[in-house]
């Protein structure tokens, strides 16, 4: 009898590799028959919520194609195509004004960096 060897059985008993192949076999049982389960007909598998807003949006593409090609593509200065949709000229305002606000201060901040103006003591 070899001393050093571990004893395979637990404290009351049991062999532990009977408890491993009846957890082995418990999970395998458990498998096949969740695998053998059929769904009825009328259950809703799930519930998409904004998924189904995502897929099913509706296609605006050619309607927004014939406001980008009313009376031509190439009509240069007079009629751009970036402001042919409604709400274009508020999107040119206010990214003019960012650009313009961004212009002045920096502006104000080369002149402050050239003349020492503005320096903190």
């Amino acid at each position: 009898n070899d001393s050093t060897m571990p004893n395979p059985k637990s404290a009351n008993g049991t062999s532990i590799i009977k408890i491993i192949s009846a957890t082995m076999f418990a999970a395998q049982s458990a498998r096949l028959v969740t695998r053998n389960v059929v769904v009825p007909a009328g259950r809703q598998q799930q519930k998409r919520g904004f998924i189904n807003w995502l897929t099913n949006y509706p296609d605006k593409v050619m309607e927004t194609k014939r406001i980008q090609q009313a009376g031509g593509t190439c009509q240069g200065e007079y009629n751009p195509t970036w402001l042919k949709q409604p709400g274009d000229n508020i999107t040119l305002m206010i990214g003019a004004g960012l650009c313009g606000y961004g212009l002045i201060l920096s502006s104000m901040g080369m002149y402050k960096l050239a003349t020492g103006k503005g320096k903190k003591d």
